[in-house]
């Protein structure tokens, strides 16, 4: 990922469609109607995503040095570590991460969604 990376997470995350911000466990937590899809860890080096158990087993399985799953997670939470992850990589999943939480009727304004920002 480039230079301060949880300013561009930020950015990409508030860009979604219907997405914003809460603050919850001292975390920063991104949430479509008010389902979290991504979480931006204190230490400025991790972030959670909220993918499927497919998705999640197969970058686990395949990247554990890049993601795996945190202590406490549930069903999709991944664990990406910032400055090992491909920021296109890291673009996609967060898309899939969103479109897993949002409403359906809210799937072609992702469309419009910039592809890099």
């Amino acid at each position: 990922m480039p230079p301060r990376p949880l300013t561009r997470l930020r950015k990409l995350c508030l860009a979604l469609p219907a997405a914003h911000e809460v603050e919850a466990w001292g975390e920063a937590t991104f949430r479509v109607r008010n389902k979290i899809f991504a979480t931006l860890w204190p230490d400025g080096l991790h972030a959670m995503l909220k993918l499927s158990r497919a998705d999640q087993a197969a970058l686990t399985s395949a990247e554990p040095e890049t993601f795996f799953v945190p202590r406490g997670g549930t069903g999709g939470a991944t664990a990406v570590v910032l400055d090992r992850v491909d920021a296109e990589e890291f673009h996609d999943l967060l898309r899939s991460a969103w479109r897993g939480r949002a409403p359906k009727r809210l799937h072609s304004a992702l469309e419009v969604w910039p592809k890099s920002s």
